[in-house]
């Protein structure tokens, strides 16, 4: 037996049940985008595509018989081993079961597939996205206005009818004008009536008449709504306080970075870039690019240029702080941070390193990411721990006393879309994904 319920607006169909399926399917094409955007390239991000989610999924729920359980009566036509009450064995295993053969005939369904749209695409994509603690210091611009509600207004559209408002103008006016009630016309009917009835006085059987003629032409001179009465809901634009944010993108580009690291750390810069400029109105991104001197350059130059050197990491905090403190005050911006490096680094310049980190960039930061970037053939030795780079056992003690700062390691191209969404992820995901 199928139960399915195909009316358009059904009364008693459960809106929690509808909109639970809704969730459902949302959440699978949310699935189906970011596993397709694994396989795609970098400058393929901010297109539409097709994608497939699992038939079952956008299948109405519907009830249907068990498969087991409850009292059931079979009849079993031709039989001529069995009667009333007596238990039929179970099949031997495996016993009915497909071989490995085709089938000249039979029928089947593929998954679900849909094309998205470029915007579709790119709101799934970066839908549980966000920059951590963006705090609303001083506010970047009042020019994104949000409706709210101004008072009432004479004239507008339907739409916007104030109905309770509308209601207590025609009460009041009915009681200042002195409108009859309904209730006192019933009632002076019925005394009319009764008089009537019991063969009442003639004068006072008019008096009553006339009072009731009078009454009904004062209910129709006071109606019951009047023009004057209708208000409408007024809505004025307010401007909405914006946050201003600043991202300091920080690379490595020495002569350790190999064209492989050097790949992901782009492919990760370019899929920040995409994300903040889709995201946030005003953000501003700062470029850095260091070997063993750093240097602000513009985006086609970061991502493109091809000059190459030393390793010291400590010249591209220290350029990050010069700007900071020329450009973006603390106290009127919020700062954040994202270095991709292989993790070498001079050995004399550790300690420089983490002074910088711990004591001038960090405390100006909302939040600090780091991202190492490996060999895509390294392996880890059977029975040894892997190498820390110098960087990492650098910044390590950092990572465990200061919660605004992240490190995660990637070495091939298949991670970099995992490790941006666990780094950017909004706070309430992060707190469950690391719950027990």
């Amino acid at each position: 037996m199928h139960i399915v319920d195909r009316r358009l607006n059904p009364g008693g169909k459960s809106l929690a049940n509808r909109q639970r399926f809704l969730r459902r399917a949302k959440a699978l094409v949310r699935r189906a985008v970011r596993d397709g955007a694994k396989e795609r390239q970098i400058k393929d991000i901010e297109q539409g595509g097709e994608v497939s989610i699992p038939l079952d999924g956008v299948r109405e729920p519907r009830f249907h018989r068990a498969s087991s359980g409850g009292m059931r009566d079979h009849v079993l036509p031709g039989n001529k081993e069995f009667i009333e009450g007596d238990t039929i064995p179970r099949p031997p295993r495996g016993a009915g079961r497909g071989g490995s053969e085709g089938s000249p005939d039979g029928g089947g369904e593929d998954d679900f597939r849909f094309v998205l749209s470029r915007e579709e695409f790119l709101d799934l994509f970066l839908d549980d996205l966000e920059l951590p603690d963006l705090a609303k210091r001083r506010l970047a611009s009042m020019d994104s206005p949000v409706w709210r509600r101004a008072g009432y207004t004479v004239s507008g559209s339907p739409a916007n009818l104030a109905l309770t408002r509308t209601l207590r103008n025609s009460l009041s006016r009915r009681i200042a004008l002195k409108r009859p009630k309904p209730d006192d016309l019933a009632r002076l009917s019925e005394t009319i009536e009764a008089l009537e009835e019991r063969g009442g006085d003639p004068d006072r059987l008019e008096e009553l008449r006339d009072e009731l003629a009078h009454l009904l032409q004062r209910s129709r001179r006071v109606p019951y709504i009047d023009p004057f009465d209708i208000r409408y809901r007024r809505y004025e634009p307010f401007p909405r306080p914006v946050a201003q944010a600043v991202m300091f993108c920080l690379m490595d580009v020495s002569g350790s970075m190999t064209e492989h690291m050097k790949d992901l750390a782009k492919r990760f810069f370019a899929l920040l870039y995409i994300f903040l400029k889709r995201r946030y109105r005003h953000v501003e991104i700062v470029f850095i690019r260091h070997t063993h001197q750093a240097e602000e350059v513009d985006e086609d130059t970061f991502f493109h240029a091809t000059e190459t050197g030393g390793t010291v990491v400590s010249t591209a905090l220290e350029e990050m702080a010069r700007i900071v403190a020329q450009r973006y005050r603390p106290e009127d911006w919020n700062i954040y941070a994202a270095q991709a490096s292989d993790g070498d680094n001079t050995s004399s310049d550790g300690a420089k390193t983490a002074a910088l980190l711990t004591d001038v960039v960090l405390p100006v930061c909302q939040y600090f990411a780091y991202l190492e970037v490996g060999r895509e053939e390294e392996v880890r030795s059977m029975g040894f721990m892997p190498r820390q780079s110098d960087l990492w056992r650098t910044y390590e003690p950092v990572r465990q006393a200061e919660p605004r700062f992240a490190m995660r390691k990637v070495r091939h191209r298949r991670d970099i879309y995992p490790v941006f969404r666990d780094l950017f992820q909004r706070k309430t995901e992060r707190a469950r994904s690391v719950e027990p």
